[in-house]
């Protein structure tokens, strides 16, 4: 986690959320994980840098488009110590992702395309169909629903 710069511009929590659009909740979670940091002033409230909407938005996206937050952590941690991340840190990320994002991009295509058969077909089998139990993994657990209440 990149290191607190005394001199940097400082946010409180409720601004930084509503330019996040997160919930103050959220920085505090993220903060939790070690994706952000913040200090505190002398009332002891916190206080967030401005460039933590850089990594918030970074953090959202990467959401969106499925990673976990142990591998947007993991991301976050290749970050330099001391000063703002450049856009060759940024980069470097994107192309570690590059080939898992390609995978899932693949996996979402062939859904999508096997998608009406799959409704149309109506079996749900567990055994059988590859999209509601890929690989047979729940199987491992016994017989009887798994996913679905």
């Amino acid at each position: 986690m990149p290191q607190l710069d005394p001199k940097a511009v400082w946010l409180k929590p409720g601004q930084v959320a509503r330019r996040a659009g997160v919930a103050v909740s959220a920085l505090h979670y993220y903060e939790s994980l070690g994706l952000i940091s913040s200090r505190r002033t002398a009332g002891n409230r916190r206080e967030y840098r401005r460039d933590t909407l850089r990594v918030i938005a970074f953090i959202r996206t990467a959401q969106r488009l499925g990673l976990s937050l142990e591998r947007i952590r993991e991301a976050i941690d290749q970050l330099p110590e001391e000063g703002l991340p450049t856009k060759r840190d940024w980069a470097r990320i994107s192309r570690q992702w590059h080939d898992e994002l390609t995978r899932r991009i693949e996996e979402l295509t062939a859904l999508r395309d096997r998608f009406s058969n799959c409704i149309g077909c109506g079996c749900l089998s567990l055994v059988a169909c590859p999209y509601s139990n890929p690989d047979d993994v729940l199987g491992r657990d016994g017989a009887g629903a798994r996913r679905f209440p």
